[in-house]
């Protein structure tokens, strides 16, 4: 049935452009583990890339539910919100939170998938005529209550989400050579005819002109024709659109195409119109750098035409610099070219010089600091690599040198453009956009001489910044005279916006081999660079947590007193081990700006799991009153099994439960041991059970419960301290008392010549029993 509806989807949505060879491609990504959002860091993204000459694509997200694995039909229904980009990663705010200052933001496609099975759900997203290259998928959970909990206590649901895309795509496509003239035809039963040209660099201008129209066998006297022209994609129900029965002749201009790109022509017919036309086709380009020149014809084969560089290296020619090259069959030569446009400046290129991943500075030639003079702008390159330029932040800085203005009431506009410089009027050099056409802008002036930009994710390809000095007058701003403006340009490539500030940390994240970074915040702050404050911990509650964490595990203190009053010296220097590291572990651990680290986070980290474990481990299996050769055999054998256990997987429940159980079973089998030898209960005092064993074990379960099953995000700060001092409280009761020593009988003289010896028990078992007394147990023969 899903397949039926893809297929149904991919024969509509071709809609005029049904007619021709359609080739279909599929793929798809495996399927990933979705995480609740928090930041960036915590989404999933998928990377696709969509071949040219595509009609059609259709994303088929499939979300299923996974639980002890099987399906997951208990699992609660949680939205999955997925989101498209084109060209780099979507940015994304669900929390509705602040973006940094100065900071660009593009918009993206956003869907909510909802459940429509107990553990399964399907979504589609189909885009008719996408634009080419890379596309981005997101994918994130709604934010949770921000639960911690134990790995392996219960079987966790798990919502796993998989992407596939199926791609339908025009194979054969007709190429326009600029500058010549084609015969073209729409057959009775086709609707449309759909073609494409390729526009170089310094291209000011597109012409498209639709000659000879005619309908049928006679000549018409309006065209029945509609043109529609779009740049990468072929065009759609809103391209740039002409009705050539309005217009004669009918041709569309296009002014400051993107260079470097296919440019689609899509010729449809009027409405009404049963039988064939016949129509002359024609595309002129307009070379910037030569104002009144077209470019030269091009012939070259249909192979090399699919390949954008076969017209690189032809864009200096002009028609009166080039020879014309042999007509080829059903093409006459070119009518006149279309008047002169507007020259282009010389574009500076950039120094690319990279330091390191999503590192990277561009250097302007004779730079720093340009000159921007006062009768034309001055237009500078910024390349970005395909893919893997993309995850970064593109970052520019213009300051203004006031002095350099004499005192002019100067102001210096910067726009930024991809793929084509904007190099036009006053007006539009204000404002940064035109028809079809919109940049980013900066100005800076006496007054305000610093202007900054920031891009998360910029798209890849060529970028262009034009600057222009304009003067400031009571009609507006005016070209100035003889003043030049002096401006320090500064533009690189970082991975994250001021490296997410002191709260926040930049992360270098990866998937499919596509690399790109993301802030992780803390202490409360969010947003793309974790500048928002709205819920940031206070710098007085952040000191709080931080001495509350530390300043618990001094509740270790009264078990260590106990432990060096018992004799127990080798557990007391474990929970001291477990106080020290415990205190330093949780003042490194902090959020905030109130952290103190005496070493590396994961040292402090191992060692205060390790003296937290071991701590449990020592004090039952002191509990099991085992000889002192066996209990330090045990203790030896505990600690290089827990480190190993913690060196395999830190956070997993076995690390702490499994040490634990087998401490307690060491015990209850000393312990039925000793019942059953003396035929009475052990300990055998009930003072012993209610006032220590009791309240120790139910102290421990309670800080056993507070940890699996009540430990928040939130909460964490107050009762994590309150789990050290339950757990330092129940050592306090569990640990048993001092050893008794038995008492000892003289060493008997042994006679001579008489070989009979005396056997002596030489010491009682030790616990809570009566005065140990010395018993013959045997008179041994020699």
């Amino acid at each position: 049935m899903a397949r039926r509806l893809l297929l149904l989807l991919l024969l509509l949505g071709a809609g005029p452009l049904a007619d021709g060879l359609f080739v279909t491609d599929y793929f798809t990504r495996t399927p990933r583990k979705l995480s609740p959002f928090r930041s960036f860091a915590s989404i999933e993204l998928f990377h696709f890339r969509i071949p040219e000459d595509t009609l059609v694509t259709v994303w088929n997200l499939i979300t299923f539910k996974e639980q002890g694995g099987t399906f997951g039909d208990r699992c609660p229904d949680r939205s999955v919100t997925v989101y498209f980009r084109s060209g780099a990663p979507p940015i994304i705010a669900p929390l509705h939170t602040h973006f940094p200052r100065d900071t660009a933001v593009p918009g993206s496609f956003t869907l909510t998938l909802t459940w429509s099975l107990p553990n399964r759900t399907t979504g589609v997203f189909n885009i008719t005529s996408p634009l080419p290259g890379d596309w981005f998928l997101a994918a994130h959970l709604p934010k949770d209550e921000g639960k911690i909990s134990v790995k392996g206590l219960y079987e966790e649901c798990q919502y796993l989400f998989q992407p596939q895309l199926i791609v339908q795509r025009l194979v054969g496509i007709a190429v326009l050579y600029p500058g010549y003239i084609s015969a073209q035809s729409i057959a009775p039963h086709s609707r449309s005819s759909l073609y494409k040209v390729f526009v170089p660099s310094h291209t000011s201008q597109v012409l498209v002109q639709v000659l000879g129209c005619r309908a049928g066998d006679r000549s018409a006297a309006s065209c029945p024709l509609w043109l529609k022209v779009r740049a990468k994609a072929p065009p759609l129900h809103n391209s740039t659109a002409l009705d050539c029965r309005e217009r004669a002749p009918c041709q569309l201009a296009l002014e400051r195409p993107l260079w470097h790109h296919w440019y689609y022509v899509l010729l449809e017919k009027a409405l009404g119109v049963p039988g064939p036309i016949r129509f002359q086709l024609t595309v002129q380009l307009t070379d910037c750098s030569r104002p009144g020149l077209s470019r030269a014809p091009v012939l070259l084969p249909a192979a090399a035409m699919n390949m954008p560089q076969s017209f690189g290296a032809l864009v200096s020619l002009s028609l009166g610099e080039s020879l014309p090259p042999a007509t080829p069959k059903g093409t006459q030569p070119p009518p006149a070219g279309p008047p002169p446009g507007e020259c282009c400046w010389p574009i500076r290129p950039t120094l690319r010089n990279e330091l390191d991943t999503f590192s990277v500075h561009f250097y302007i030639f004779f730079g720093p600091n340009v000159s921007v003079p006062p009768n034309r702008p001055a237009v500078f390159g910024i390349s970005l690599l395909p893919v893997l330029d993309s995850g970064g932040v593109l970052n520019l800085e213009l300051k203004l040198n006031v002095s350099s203005l004499r005192g002019e009431n100067v102001t210096v506009f910067g726009c930024l453009t991809h793929e084509v410089p904007l190099m036009a009027g006053d007006n539009a050099s204000v404002t940064c956009e035109t028809g079809s056409l919109a940049g980013f802008l900066l100005s800076v002036n006496s007054t305000a001489s610093l202007a900054r930009l920031r891009i998360p994710y910029p798209q890849t390809g060529s970028w262009y910044l034009s600057l222009r000095s304009l003067c400031a007058t009571e009609h507006g701003f005016e070209p100035c005279a003889n003043v030049t403006a002096e401006v320090y340009l500064r533009t690189y490539l970082s991975p994250c916006i001021e490296d997410c500030g002191p709260y926040g940390q930049c992360k270098l994240l990866s998937t499919n081999n596509y690399l790109y970074a993301a802030c992780e915040c803390k202490a409360g702050w969010n947003g793309w660079g974790c500048t928002d404050s709205a819920e940031a911990f206070s710098y007085g509650f952040q000191l709080l947590a931080t001495l509350l964490l530390c300043l618990s595990n001094l509740m270790f203190l009264p078990p260590v007193a106990i432990a060096l009053r018992s004799r127990y010296l080798l557990e007391a220097s474990v929970y001291v081990f477990t106080m020290f590291f415990s205190t330093f572990y949780h003042a490194c651990d902090q959020p905030g700006i109130a952290v103190f680290c005496i070493m590396e986070y994961d040292v402090l980290q191992f060692c205060d799991f390790l003296g937290s474990l071991m701590s449990v481990w020592v004090t039952v299996i002191a509990m099991a009153r085992l000889q002192p050769l066996a209990k330090q055999v045990l203790y030896l054998l505990g600690a290089m099994l827990l480190s190993m256990a913690l060196q395999l997987d830190r956070h997993g429940l076995w690390n702490l439960l499994g040490p634990s159980l087998f401490a307690v079973g060491i015990m209850a089998i000393a312990w039925t041991a000793r019942s059953i030898r003396r035929r009475h209960c052990y300990p055998p005092t009930w003072q012993r059970w209610a006032f220590y064993l009791g309240p120790g074990a139910l102290i421990a379960a309670g800080a056993v419960l507070l940890y699996a099953c009540v430990e928040t995000e939130e909460n964490y700060f107050y009762t994590h301290s309150i789990w050290h001092m339950l757990i330092a409280g129940s050592v306090g009761f569990l640990l048993p008392p001092r050893p008794k020593a038995a008492g000892r009988l003289g060493p008997l003289p042994r006679r001579k010549g008489c070989g009979y010896r005396l056997c002596v028990n030489e010491q009682e078992e030790l616990g809570l029993v009566g005065p140990a007394t010395a018993s013959v147990s045997s008179v041994c023969a020699s």
